[in-house]
């Protein structure tokens, strides 16, 4: 008789949640920018609903706050800044993107984004590209511990055996995907990267299905 392994079910919050940008720079001068775009993907096998959140619902719309992302695609997040007013300048939001099974109310994953207010668009942006660089590493850290720790976990329900990990291999073609990611989208002019590594929304939509593919692996291993 054949005995089906039971896959390990996926604990609430444990699921990565791929969206860029994570940081919004609105500008008080730039009316264009009043208006932002998220772009969340869903590199995984299953659909997926989701749900913004705003620690300041008053001062934002969000066009389409919930709907669904079908397997392997992904959806834009229109959101306007509809309180510009110098007390705002330099107060810093956060939008949170919660998203789950869609036969399941509990939160697989959930991921925050950054939004702020500036005066002109000439301030300095140097020291805004900068931590958000430094908060994209602390969060792909913590992703990468959450996942030895998962990886851990199995083991020790499942088998005694000597588990040997997720590969160098696996690893650096993760953090490969996730270099991929950061890197600027074809048509931002504002952006200091050299032009030929802009990547189109297609080669990136690829990259998060693959980092997906990987971080399921190690879940799983």
């Amino acid at each position: 008789m054949q005995q089906h392994r039971r896959q390990p079910e996926l604990v609430e919050g444990s699921l990565p949640v791929f969206v860029f940008p994570t940081e919004l720079l609105f500008y008080a001068d730039d009316q264009a920018s009043h208006k932002q775009v998220l772009t969340l993907y869903n590199p995984y096998e299953f659909a997926l609903k989701f749900k913004v959140l705003c620690t300041a619902p008053n001062k934002y719309a969000v066009v389409d706050s919930a709907g669904a992302v079908k397997p392997q695609c992904c959806v834009d997040i229109v959101i306007r800044h509809r309180d510009v007013r110098a007390c705002h300048y330099g107060v810093i939001d956060k939008f949170r993107l919660q998203v789950s099974e869609q036969s399941q109310r509990k939160a697989l994953g959930r991921k925050e984004v950054i939004a702020t207010l500036l005066p002109s668009t000439q301030e300095p942006r140097q020291h805004k590209q900068q931590q958000q660089q430094q908060e994209e590493e602390k969060r792909i850290k913590e992703h990468l511990a959450e996942s030895v720790f998962f990886e851990q976990a199995s083991f020790q329900q499942e088998s005694r055996a000597a588990s040997a990990g997720p590969s160098l291999l696996t690893v650096f073609l993760g953090l490969v995907c996730v270099a991929a990611l950061m890197l600027p989208t074809m048509g931002e002019l504002e952006s200091r990267v050299p032009v030929y590594l802009h990547l189109s929304v297609n080669k990136k939509l690829v990259a998060a299905y693959v980092l997906g593919l990987v971080t399921m692996v190690v879940l799983r291993t």
